[in-house]
């Protein structure tokens, strides 16, 4: 996210009006709902999750036990057992 200057980007009236409400201040304005992309979707995390979730599924095939895990990598059971079943799938195990 980048911060952009208001006079520079919106009408002189429209940023007026905002300045009514908030004033010096920065504000959040979100994309449109038509313009979301899925959390998780861009290629960084995508891979940043893909190489957490083998490192769990190596470390149960290991032998750690799944309330090992879900406090080692901050996660609820239920996500580190959904982590196990979708790494079995891809393993064909």
């Amino acid at each position: 996210m980048s911060y952009k200057k208001a006079k520079h980007i919106l009408p002189l009236e429209l940023l007026k009006e905002i300045q009514k409400y908030v004033e010096g201040e920065s504000i959040y304005i979100p994309r449109r709902s038509d313009r979301k992309k899925p959390r998780g979707t861009s290629a960084a995390s995508l891979k940043y999750f893909q190489k957490r979730n083998a490192q769990i599924f190596s470390e149960y095939l290991a032998g750690e036990s799944q309330d090992l895990l879900s406090e080692k990598y901050f996660l609820s059971l239920k996500s580190i057992q959904r982590i196990i079943r979708q790494e079995k799938m891809i393993h064909n195990m």
